[in-house]
This record gives structure tokens, C-alpha cells and sequence, in this order.
């Protein structure tokens, strides 16, 4: 009998286990050095290290967003800003 953790992941929950894996790399290597900063900075005022990682994951999916919308590089001024506002996250694109 197989269980519940055996299940495949549906494409959302893929998409946000890649985008974790991204930012625990990040925290990882310290690049960018905002990654670590914005997980200390959450940390020290009460949010969970799982919740923190959710909210870097959507501030690095909105800017993988951009890029394809906008057929650009990725702008990792823009990328640090974000991770440093948070936990306010990025105004969604029009």
C-alpha cells in the first residue's frame, strides 16, 4: 500500500517544491546575499522558516514571470529589492 507522500506532485505543487529548492540554494551559496538577510530578518520577527521560504518562492515566481511576459533577463536588482520588502509582496502584474 502506497503512501500519501508516494503520490506524484500535481504541477502546482511541483512548481513550488522547484521554487523552494531554488531559494534554499540561494540561502545556500549566499546568492544573493538578500536570500540569507530575508530569511534572518523574517525569522527574527516570528515567521515560520516554511512560511518564510513560501513568500521568497512567490516574490522569485513573480519575477520568473516577468521575464517570460517580457522576454528579458532576469533583473536581480529588482529580484533583491523584492526579498528585502518582504513580507509586503510584489503588486501583481497588469
Amino acid at each position: 500500500m502506497s503512501q500519501p507522500d508516494d503520490a506524484p506532485m500535481d504541477d502546482e505543487a511541483f512548481a513550488e517544491q522547484t521554487l523552494i529548492e531554488a531559494i534554499e540554494n540561494q540561502i545556500e551559496a549566499n546568492d544573493p546575499p538578500a536570500a540569507q538577510a530575508t530569511l534572518n530578518k523574517l525569522t527574527l520577527v516570528g515567521y515560520e522558516r516554511e512560511e518564510t521560504l513560501h513568500l521568497m518562492a512567490l516574490v522569485l515566481a513573480h519575477e520568473i514571470a516577468a521575464m517570460l511576459r517580457e522576454d528579458r533577463p532576469f533583473d536581480g536588482v529588482w529580484y533583491a529589492q523584492a526579498l528585502r520588502a518582504l513580507p509586503e509582496l510584489p503588486e501583481a502584474a497588469d
